[in-house]
C-alpha cells in the first residue's frame, strides 16, 4: 500500500504539559489503523491536528506528498456523540454544508440505505436512539466523500450489541468506499475486530510504544478468538504503561 497521510508531531502541548512528541505515524491507502492507549496520552489531540481543528502544534501534515494545513474536504471527522443539529431533519444533519437544498441531493438517500436509515429522511435526532443518530453522524462524515475518516471513540456510549453492529457498519462502509479510517478507541476487541494496524501511544508523550499488525482475514470473529495472543500482548503492553 502507498502512504495517504504522513504525520511529523514534534510537539503539542498545553501550557507546561506535552502531550504530543517527537511521534511519527504514517497511513497507508484503505487500511483501519486503530489508536489506543492510557487516557491523556494525546489521541484525541492527535485527531483534532489531522482533523484541521488544532493548529498550535510543531509539526506537519502531508498528503499524497503535499502539505496539509487547515480544515480539508479529503478528511472527515465523527465525534464520541452524535452532534447532531437537532432542529434539523436527519437529512438535513447529512447534507448540513449545502443548506436546506442539500437534503434532495441523491447522495443523502443512497448513504441512508448504506447505514441502515432508510425511511428516516425527514425524522428529527429526538426521534433516533443512540445507535441510529451515530449511523446518521456516519452518513454525515461521508457526505462530502473524503478519503480519510476520523472517528475518536464513535461508539462508547450505546449498548453493546448496538456498538457490535456498528463496528460491524464502519467495517463494510470503509470497504466499500475505500477509506483510509484513523480511529481512537479504549477497547481491544473493537480494535481488533476493525483494524489492520494498532497503534499504542505511551503515557509519557514520545514515539508511538508500540505497533502491532492484525493479520487476521476478514470478516473477523467475535470474540477474536484466533487472536488471543495478540490480544494478551496488548493488554500485558498497556499494564506495562499504566494504562489500566
Amino acid at each position: 500500500m502507498t502512504t495517504l497521510l504522513d504525520i511529523t508531531i514534534h510537539d503539542k502541548s498545553y501550557g507546561a504539559r506535552r502531550v504530543l512528541h517527537n511521534l511519527q505515524l504514517q497511513l497507508r491507502q484503505g487500511e483501519i489503523v486503530s489508536l489506543i492507549g492510557a487516557s491523556g496520552c494525546g489521541k484525541s489531540s492527535l485527531l483534532s491536528i489531522v482533523a484541521g481543528l488544532d493548529a498550535d502544534f510543531r509539526g506537519s501534515l502531508r498528503l499524497d506528498g503535499k502539505p496539509l494545513t487547515g480544515v480539508h474536504g479529503d478528511i472527515g471527522l465523527i465525534f464520541q456523540e452524535p452532534r447532531l443539529f437537532p432542529w434539523l431533519t436527519v437529512a438535513q444533519n447529512i447534507a448540513f454544508g449545502l443548506g436546506q437544498k442539500g437534503q434532495h441531493d441523491p447522495k443523502v438517500a443512497q448513504l441512508l440505505d448504506e447505514v441502515g436509515l432508510h425511511g428516516l429522511a425527514d425524522s428529527l435526532p429526538k426521534q433516533l436512539s443512540g445507535g441510529q443518530a451515530q449511523r446518521a453522524a456516519i452518513a454525515r462524515g461521508l457526505f462530502g466523500q473524503p478519503r480519510i475518516l476520523l472517528l475518536d471513540e464513535p461508539f462508547s456510549a450505546v449498548d453493546a450489541f448496538t456498538r457490535m453492529k456498528l463496528q460491524y457498519l464502519l467495517a463494510d462502509v470503509a470497504a466499500r468506499h475505500g477509506l483510509t479510517v484513523l480511529l481512537v478507541t479504549h477497547d481491544i476487541d473493537e480494535a481488533l475486530y476493525l483494524s489492520d494496524r494498532i497503534v499504542m501511544l505511551d503515557t509519557r508523550a514520545g514515539p508511538p510504544r508500540a505497533h502491532y499488525d492484525v493479520t487476521a482475514p476478514r470478516p473477523r470473529s467475535r470474540p477474536p478468538a484466533t487472536q488471543a495472543a495478540l490480544k494478551d500482548a496488548i493488554l500485558g503492553e498497556l499494564y506495562a504503561a499504566h494504562a489500566i
